[in-house]
């Protein structure tokens, strides 16, 4: 009888349990109810026009970097120039000191003297035999040996002042002048310091960056799409399709002259797979340094592109996903593809999406597909401001 009495008993706590169970989750599904669908911000997707920038670190060198090296052995005498100095073709930058080419200029001028007496003293040979000879006083052989020695003599006087060119152009090379304009870079050496032709370290570099070269590297696969981007039956036609770049310096600021792409080199590097290409920049105040580090921006114009807000995707797999409102306000989950190029934070679509969609702009956690909604549309122009700064 107990048995019963207590069986009974449980089978009522239980139903009264279950009773109180059903009319909580009967209250939370009318509370629901009444709520009705939640609110979402929605937005409808137009077509823009837009640009997109690629960047690749870049090296930076002058036009001209030229090592400047003495072609005579001696002291520096002079130090004309500092480090960073900005320097014009013909100035001195150097001077040597180098007495024994001095000595060599006044030797050879003192042998161009005695080369001339010589000479002149030939000539009066010469001068004074013809008219013996003439009247067959003397023979013809005395006015050809008369003559040979004049013309020795001038051979020695045209040697003699060969020497002095010699010697002068050595000592002209006891003074050192900037080949191009530049820039003065490093100066090793200082005022005494012994310097001979044969030395490995140069007096100075003076680099001429009135215009730069921006090196940088493409791989195999941007090469392809670089190609596939710009029209044009050869490389050199395509380079001119190529719109101006521009360059961003080390601290993230853009350089204010725009460049253009000059050169690309037809050859991949089997060790990098990559290929060399090369961007001109002008440099009238000389901001950029040989040298220097920085990154070519290279734009990419895109018609009509289907932008959304990366924070209106989902990543799922590595594919990408986005909520479209259907009809009857149910949202429908949507794969969408994108460029490799972003816009900033917005994604350039490729496919899955279409000019008047619209699409969940954020909150969306939670949704699940077919859910049905309450839309609150956003203004286009607000969601697409970010892009038009």
């Amino acid at each position: 009888m107990r048995k019963v009495t207590t069986l009974f008993f449980s089978v009522s706590i239980g139903m009264l349990l279950a009773s109180c169970g059903n009319n909580d989750a009967a209250k939370k599904a009318a509370a629901a109810a009444a709520a009705g669908p939640q609110a979402y911000p929605v937005f409808t997707v137009t077509t823009q026009n837009t640009t997109l920038d690629s960047d690749y670190p870049a090296t930076i060198e002058g036009i001209q970097n030229i090592d400047i090296r003495p072609k005579v052995d001696g002291f520096i005498e002079k130090i004309l120039v500092d480090e960073g100095a900005v320097v014009k073709k013909g100035q001195l930058l150097f001077t040597i000191n180098a007495p024994q080419y001095e000595q060599q200029v006044r030797t050879a001028r003192a042998a161009i003297s005695s080369a001339e007496a010589d000479v002149n003293a030939a000539q009066l040979t010469v001068n004074k035999t013809k008219p013996l000879v003439e009247k067959d006083i003397i023979s013809k052989y005395d006015l050809d040996a008369a003559q040979l020695t004049l013309q020795s003599r001038k051979a020695a006087l045209a040697q003699a002042k060969a020497e002095l060119v010699n010697a002068q152009v050595n000592l002209g090379y006891t003074s050192i002048t900037s080949p191009v304009d530049g820039v003065v870079g490093s100066i090793p050496f200082r005022n005494g310091s012994l310097v001979s032709s044969s030395s490995t370290q140069p007096l100075t570099t003076v680099s001429n960056t009135s215009k730069v070269y921006a090196y940088f590297s493409l791989n195999e696969k941007q090469l392809l799409d670089f190609s596939n981007t710009y029209k044009g039956n050869t490389l050199a036609q395509q380079m001119k399709n190529i719109p101006p770049v521009s360059l961003v310096l080390a601290d993230g600021t853009v350089y204010a002259q725009n460049g253009k792409i000059e050169s690309i080199n037809g050859q991949i590097n089997t060790s990098t797979g990559s290929a060399s290409l090369r961007a001109t920049f002008p440099n009238p105040v000389f901001l950029l340094k040989n040298g220097a580090s920085a990154s070519v921006r290279i734009p990419q114009h895109v018609e009509n592109a289907i932008l959304v807000p990366q924070k209106s995707t989902i990543d799922l797999q590595g594919k990408k996903f986005v909520y479209i409102l259907g009809d009857s306000a149910k949202v429908v989950n949507t794969q969408i593809e994108v460029m490799e190029l972003a816009k900033g934070n917005f994604y350039v679509v490729t496919k899955g999406l279409k000019a008047g969609d619209k699409v969940i702009l954020e909150g969306f956690q939670s949704l699940k597909d077919g859910t049905k909604i309450k839309p609150e549309v956003k203004n286009t122009d607000s969601v697409y401001a970010e892009i038009k700064k």
